[in-house]
């Protein structure tokens, strides 16, 4: 597996794995709601890294670097629990620098465990009462 920088040619993969990652985790959002171009909006902006082994992306991380933001981070569900996150996070913190951080949606709490067994701390929950989500720091 090699982490990298996204090209042109890598977005409809990408699109692809945001959508059906967030249809099969995103318990508390509506996934009829979701499509294939919420990727493009929701990375504008950002350097995208994409972890890749063949021809096949696995995952990608969009990171917002003027704050040292993770802004997402997701693995094709037939990559999970393979390292790929991991490998994704590593990459992300070296490219941004420390402290580092992001954003993890309070219900979310498959991620929450992944981000504090990579050494993140949950530092303030905020957001309205349907929307919460914990800032975590990475220093």
């Amino acid at each position: 597996m090699i982490i990298r920088e996204a090209i042109t040619s890598d977005y409809a993969q990408l699109r692809q794995i945001y959508l059906h990652s967030r249809q099969e985790s995103f318990h508390w959002a509506n996934a009829d709601e979701m499509t294939l171009e919420d990727f493009d909006r929701d990375t504008s902006e950002e350097e995208i890294l994409v972890a890749e082994s063949g021809d096949q992306i696995l995952g990608f991380a969009s990171l917002y670097v003027p704050d040292r933001f993770v802004h997402n981070l997701f693995v094709h569900p037939q990559a999970a629990g393979k390292g790929v996150g991991k490998q994704l996070l590593q990459q992300s913190i070296y490219r941004l620098g420390t402290p580092v951080t992001l954003k993890c949606v309070s219900d979310n709490h498959k991620a929450l465990s992944f981000y504090k067994k990579q050494g993140w701390n949950a530092v303030v929950e905020e957001g309205e009462p349907e929307a919460r989500y914990w800032v975590l720091v990475y220093e």
